[in-house]
């Protein structure tokens, strides 16, 4: 579907919204992130989250303090278990990037994302939302797919979600790491057991909306819990493939200066492939979320 032009009047501070897709996804303009948000912006981009689940900032000059302030607004940030991703005197911002130090280590999460997922859901408290700055964007390819669950659980045929009512998706990060990103140096056994498999409503409810949506992905979900193993992720990934058709997906071609904000409650999403000739370096943040129900 190509954007929409429909907007939508800001009840308060000025902002303006522009629908990006029928069910996921709004540009909001009229905003500089650059300096601290007012009151009344913090509550118009919290009420545009919930109803968009993917807000897009476009030309946005963030340095990684302002990033912080930013973000912080919404809640407690979370650094990524792999620290030596960190942004210099911001562990809770991570790099996400194919550039190397002057070691020739990769100084982020090279190839992160690219399968189907919502982020931190290995957690007991996974993430409420998501921001991703383009520092350096390559010309071409490197955009990020979301999809609504919201939308997708709504479409559900009857006997999937009889079968995914009631159950516990395994969201499993030490599975995920040894099955997708092999090509990384692997987990020590200290960040291993800072994320152990937990278990989380394969529908959940969104805490401000009320509205369902699914919450299982092939990327972190190893398998549905009580459920022998194969048929569990089997179900998992039927579940994902289900969730992420055309119809329910936003497509985000990056440039410099965009930051994403995204609802890990409502969406999934992943990165897609790029020339690795051309650099790529992003800067994440994660802002704690609460216990699915």
């Amino acid at each position: 579907m190509q954007p929409s032009s429909e907007t939508f009047p800001p009840p308060r501070s000025g902002i303006r919204v522009r629908r990006l897709s029928e069910h996921i996804g709004a540009e909001i303009e009229n905003i500089d992130l650059s300096r601290p948000i007012s009151s009344a912006q913090f509550a118009d981009i919290n009420t545009l989250l919930v109803r968009h689940s993917v807000l897009v900032f476009r030309g946005q000059d963030l340095p990684p303090a302002m990033h912080v302030d930013f973000a912080s607004r919404f809640g407690r940030l979370v650094g990524h278990i792999v620290k030596r991703f960190s942004v210099d005197d911001y562990p809770e911002v991570t790099y996400i990037s194919n550039v190397r130090n002057d070691k020739g280590e990769m100084i982020g999460a090279d190839r992160a994302g690219m399968i189907w997922h919502s982020d931190m859901s290995y957690l007991p408290r996974p993430m409420l939302g998501s921001m991703l700055y383009g520092v350096e964007c390559p010309p071409e390819g490197a955009d990020t797919e979301f999809a609504s669950m919201f939308a997708a659980h709504d479409a559900l045929p009857d006997s999937m979600r009889a079968l995914l009512a009631g159950a516990k998706g395994v969201h499993d990060y030490a599975w995920h790491y040894a099955t997708y990103l092999s090509h990384r140096k692997p987990l020590t056994d200290e960040e291993k057991a800072q994320a152990p498999p937990v278990s989380h409503p394969a529908l959940r409810t969104h805490p401000e909306s009320g509205r369902k949506a699914i919450y299982v992905s092939e990327g972190l979900t190893r398998t549905l819990d009580g459920m022998e193993e194969a048929e569990g992720r089997r179900l998992v990934v039927e579940a994902s493939e289900f969730a992420t058709q055309p119809q329910f997906v936003y497509r985000h071609k990056w440039r410099s200066g965009d930051l994403v904000f995204w609802d890990n409650r409502s969406t999934m999403h992943r990165a897609t492939e790029f020339d690795n000739r051309y650099r790529r370096l992003m800067r994440r943040t994660t802002v704690e979320g609460d216990i699915p129900a």
